[in-house]
């Protein structure tokens, strides 16, 4: 019975969209050219409306829509319409009778005529497309993709029919040819897939984005959206997609281009050229955006990388279109004006006399940023923290989410003057047990300071603050004992810092890893080589397993993520027992793949190689061009001022390791006037223990004109302490030989001028620089130098001297608690004395 009623539907419709392919009131539906006319014929016609008709209808009212602008759109007349309800009446009882793909079209139709989530219509529609695919009914697979999006815009993400969609195109996916297609599905169906399906899917759309001349740039940003969707940063893709977007350059507007740099900005991805022709663009039209919608994703689009002028200009336009900012703009706003470290008292104060108005439409998570974003950019409107106090506590008290209960804690205790109740210490301690690492730590941040701070006033408060610290500490240590699986291990530690941390869980989380040592593949190899990084740990079993793993795997490894992992073994100074192949392997690799680096970036790398001892030519050479650092110099302004220091930075530490360990590349010292200027900006460097060291060096050499303090040498390295001993080990005095014991001009010596302060030494003298390591140098719970305290020794014995370095360990122990004994210290020192 059932196969002959599919059989009497397949024929019905068969037999309709024959006698209607010449049907009048068809043609004349298809020739509306404004919804009234649409109206009007359904008002006629009610009673010869068919199916096909209905679908048509619907369809027609939104390609009407479609062709106007966003602002001139009269969804909401057309919705509220007696006829277009009509429609949908019409439509739900003739669904059985649609067409497939024409189920799929009116369902498109009336979403993006912004009808309701649950329409009655749209349920029905969703329900009849779910049924068919049940029984096996081949959708085209665009249809697909039309159907899939239309399902992730009623926000049916883990839906049983996303599931199927999902199993569709797990089956055809081989078949696609269509990154357009592709890209709505992966979107659609990014919630209810498989790791190794998401590896399929991503290695698809490489695939497709690099066949396809010209693909458009909506298509990348879909492939963009899509890896936000699964937190995944896959370089690949990104570089893939950045490049169609500079392709289409031209055509991208300021919704697009905000969009772009929001979804980077997630995925932890930034590249300067982009940067370059989105503030080209942004600047030349930057008088259009005039509507606060526009302006604000101009503001946070530009205002990052504005120079001064346009950076005064946005400002000031934000000023005076404050009153017209939305709540969501409002944050926005304020965000980006944290990026930018702009502290404008005129727009931070108009921005907080806006926010009065708004804080009641944000939810939780809104409340919170905003409370960091206030604090970060140190507003002083205490009436505006006093409410947001209040709608942080109200959250609070209502909270059965642990992860928002853990960042409401955290906020609070930004607060000025905030006074602890014991709700919050409840609310803490109920919501231990479900806490991850993250939201452990951040309840742990806000006690210690509340309590460091003596705002725990009600009675026993430090007695309930304390034991529910210990409760924390167990907390943290049962949620380590029970991992057994690295990969989400490695997911909670990445927001996991501050000295709760290190205090408590550090070593555990390091045994932890060790267990799970096995469980490194090529796949993980990168998140854990930054969370060595960020805990600055010296792991021996961990580095080996990472650099075997690397070696192993580097064809499957992207070059921007070798970089990070010798950047691990650079700065912890590090040989791993095949060290030289390692590095050569990972080189090797480097230098065959160096298009992927942006030019910043290779300046990155080769400093990374330069601590580790490496200067490979091909890298070597690129970087020391004319055009190269022309190139870098106009990138560098786009780029964050943090980043851009360190840029600068790495290319004089370069610049320096080349001239001192690599002459035969003929590179010349050129960073003489940047060092100065860094010198002459930096604080003053001498502290007390310099003094108190230089008094006791004065008494063993026999006075003050025997040793220098805070010394400059040629190249501008910084040592703390320099003196010269003849061949009989007897000091040379710097009056003797007309030196300055200042250094106030600080001038830089090249290697052909000798000036006073490099004049030659006596036969078997000899020059020494005394340094005081403090824990900086040395990575955590180690007496192991790191890699750039190691290159300055090596730097500073290539320029003459004997170092003598003193690290914070000896000099701060108990053995020396003496000054006697620190004076026989540092005379054995001195004179080399074993």
């Amino acid at each position: 019975m059932l196969c002959l009623r599919q059989v009497c539907l397949f024929t019905q419709r068969y037999y309709q969209a024959r006698t209607l392919s010449s049907d009048l009131l068809l043609s004349q539906i298809n020739s509306c050219t404004h919804e009234d006319e649409v109206f009007s014929l359904v008002g006629r016609n009610k009673s010869r409306l068919s199916e096909k008709h209905v679908g048509i209808a619907l369809n027609m009212l939104w390609q009407l829509q479609k062709k106007r602008p966003l602002l001139l759109r009269t969804t909401d007349y057309i919705r509220n319409h007696s006829q277009f309800l009509t429609l949908c009446i019409l439509a739900e009882n003739k669904v059985e009778h649609m067409e497939d793909e024409a189920i799929v079209d009116t369902l498109y139709s009336i979403l993006r005529l912004n009808v309701e989530d649950h329409n009655s219509l749209a349920e029905v529609l969703v329900t009849e497309a779910w049924k068919r695919l049940e029984r096996q009914v081949l959708l085209s697979l665009p249809a697909l993709s039309k159907f899939a999006l239309c399902l992730y815009k009623q926000r049916r993400h883990c839906s049983p029919v996303i599931g199927k969609v999902a199993h569709i195109v797990d089956m055809k996916l081989d078949s696609i040819q269509d990154i357009r297609v592709l890209s709505v599905l992966m979107i659609s169906i990014s919630d209810v897939i498989s790791q190794s399906f998401r590896d399929r899917l991503l290695h698809k759309a490489g695939q497709l984005l690099e066949e396809k001349d010209e693909v458009h740039f909506n298509y990348a940003k879909r492939v963009l959206q899509f890896l936000q969707n699964v937190k995944l940063r896959y370089h690949p893709l990104l570089e893939k997609c950045n490049k169609i977007f500079l392709k289409s350059a031209s055509r991208l507007d300021i919704h697009s281009i905000s969009l772009i740099f929001g979804l980077y900005e997630q995925l932890g991805f930034d590249n300067a050229e982009f940067r370059l022709v989105a503030k080209q663009l942004l600047s030349e039209t930057i008088a259009d955006y005039y509507d606060p919608e526009t302006f604000a994703k101009l503001f946070f689009s530009l205002g990052p990388m504005a120079g001064s002028k346009i950076r005064e200009r946005l400002l000031l336009t934000g000023v005076q279109m404050a009153e017209e900012f939305s709540s969501q703009q409002v944050l926005v706003i304020l965000k980006t004006m944290q990026k930018m470290k702009c502290r404008n008292s005129h727009l931070l104060k108009k921005m907080a006399s806006v926010l009065h108005k708004h804080l009641d439409s944000y939810h939780v998570l809104q409340l919170v940023k905003l409370t960091q974003y206030l604090v970060a950019l140190r507003c002083h409107n205490l009436e505006l923290f006093a409410k947001l106090k209040m709608l942080l506590f109200g959250f609070l008290k209502s909270s059965v989410i642990p992860s928002d209960t853990a960042a409401i804690i955290r906020v609070l205790a930004m607060l000025p003057s905030f006074q602890v109740e014991e709700i919050i210490i409840n609310k803490a301690a109920a919501a231990l047990p479900q806490c991850r690492l993250h939201h452990l730590n951040c309840i742990a941040t806000a006690l210690v300071k509340w309590n460091h701070y003596d705002q725990l006033n009600w009675q026993n408060s430090s007695e309930l603050c304390i034991k529910l610290l210990q409760k924390l500490n167990d907390s943290g240590f049962q949620r380590l004992q029970k991992a057994n699986n690295l990969n989400l291990l490695l997911e909670e530690l990445t927001r996991v810092n501050g000295e709760w941390f290190e205090e408590v869980l550090s070593e555990e989380t390091m045994a932890m890893c060790q267990r799970l040592i096995n469980q490194i593949t090529g796949a993980n190899v990168l998140q854990l080589s930054f969370f060595l990084i960020k805990t600055n740990h010296r792991c021996p079993s961990l580095l080996d397993r990472i650099a075997s793993v690397t070696v192993e795997n580097i064809g499957k490894i992207h070059p921007f993520e070798i970089y990070f992992i010798l950047f691990l073994f650079s700065a912890l100074n590090y040989d791993p027992p095949a060290n030289e192949e390692f590095f050569e392997r990972c080189i090797q690799h480097l230098t065959s793949n160096l298009s992927c680096f942006e030019t910043h970036h290779l300046v990155l790398l080769g400093h990374v190689l330069a601590v580790a001892g490496y200067f490979p030519p091909v890298l070597i050479t690129r970087i020391f061009n004319v055009s190269f650092l022309s190139k870098l110099d106009a990138q560098l302004e786009v780029l964050p001022d943090t980043l851009k220091r360190r840029v600068r930075s790495n290319l004089m530490k370069l610049n320096r390791a080349v001239c001192l360990e690599c002459p035969e590349f003929h590179i010349p010292w050129f960073h003489e006037r940047y060092c100065q200027r860094a010198f002459r900006n930096s604080s003053s460097r001498i502290n007390p223990l310099r003094q108190h060291v230089h008094r006791m060096l004065t008494e063993i050499l026999g006075g003050s004109h025997y040793a220098r303090i805070s010394v400059l040498t040629p190249y501008y390295y910084e040592i703390d302490f320099e003196c010269i001993l003849d061949e009989n080990k007897k000091p040379l005095s710097y009056m003797a030989q007309s030196i300055p014991l200042d250094d106030v001009e600080r001038t830089h010596l090249r290697h052909d001028i000798k000036d006073e302060g490099r004049k030659a030494l006596p036969p078997g003298a000899e020059r020494i620089a005394l340094e005081f390591l403090d824990s900086k140098a040395f990575s955590k719970d180690s007496r192991h130098l790191k890699g750039e305290p190691a290159v300055k020794k090596r730097h500073l014995e290539m320029l003459g001297y004997r170092v003598v370095q003193i690290p914070h360990f000896e000099w701060n122990s108990m053995v020396l608690s003496t000054k006697g004994e620190q004076l026989e210290y540092l005379r054995k020192h001195l004179y080399g004395i074993q």
